[in-house]
C-alpha cells in the first residue's frame, strides 16, 4: 500500500511539473521572422517565445512594444525589469526562436545574425546557434551590462552544421531597461 501511495504521489508530481509553461508564443504565419516587432497580439511580438511575467518565477518586469523608442519601424521591444534572476533559459526575462514562421533557416550553411539594441543598467545575454530536436550547440554571442544610449549594432556569422537549424535566445539577467530591434537573419 505505501508503494502504490508513493507511486501515486510521484506521478501526479511528474504531471504537475510537466504541465509548467515555460513561454508564451502567439503565432501569425503572415508576419514571417517579425524581427522588427511589428506585428503583435495580446502585447506581444508574434512568432516568437518570449519569456513573460506569467512564465519567468520571481521576476518583477514587462514587456513593452516602444513606439517612442525604435531602430526601424514604429516600433521596439522593451524590457522593463524591476527584479529578476540570472538563471538564463526560461528562468529570466527574454525570449527566444527557432525561427519556423520564417522558413526554419537550416543548415549545412553560414547565416549572419544581425539586431540592434540599447541598454540601461542590465545584464544580457544573446546567444545562438544550431539545434535540433532535444539538442545543440549555443553559444554566447554577446554577454554585457555596458550602458548603451544609442542604438547599437550588432552583427555575427553563425555555422550551422547538416540537419541543424538556427536558435537565436536573449536573457535579461539584471534588472534595468533593455531595447531591441530590427532582427535580421540572412544566409550568407
Amino acid at each position: 500500500m505505501i508503494k502504490f501511495q508513493f507511486m501515486l504521489i510521484l506521478g501526479l508530481v511528474l504531471i504537475i511539473a510537466g504541465c509548467k509553461q515555460f513561454s508564451e508564443k502567439v503565432v501569425d504565419q503572415s508576419a514571417g521572422l517579425n524581427g522588427g516587432f511589428e506585428v503583435s497580439k495580446n502585447n506581444l511580438p508574434v512568432n516568437w517565445l518570449m519569456y513573460t511575467p506569467k512564465t519567468v518565477p520571481n521576476a518583477d518586469f514587462v514587456i513593452v512594444l516602444d513606439t517612442s523608442a525604435f531602430k526601424e519601424g514604429k516600433q521596439s521591444l522593451r524590457f522593463d525589469v524591476k527584479k529578476c534572476t540570472s538563471d538564463g533559459g526560461w528562468g529570466s526575462p527574454g525570449f527566444t526562436s527557432e525561427f519556423t514562421e520564417a522558413g526554419r533557416f537550416k543548415g549545412e550553411g553560414r547565416y549572419k545574425l544581425s539586431f540592434w539594441i540599447k541598454n540601461n543598467r542590465t545584464k544580457y545575454s544573446i546567444s545562438a546557434g544550431g539545434v535540433e530536436e532535444q539538442k545543440g550547440d549555443m553559444k554566447t554571442l554577446l554577454l554585457g551590462n555596458d550602458q548603451i544610449d544609442d542604438w547599437h549594432l550588432f552583427e555575427y556569422e553563425i555555422d550551422i552544421p547538416k540537419d541543424r537549424w538556427l536558435r537565436m535566445e536573449l536573457n535579461i539577467l539584471q534588472p534595468g531597461t533593455f531595447w531591441i530591434d530590427d532582427i535580421k537573419v540572412e544566409k550568407i
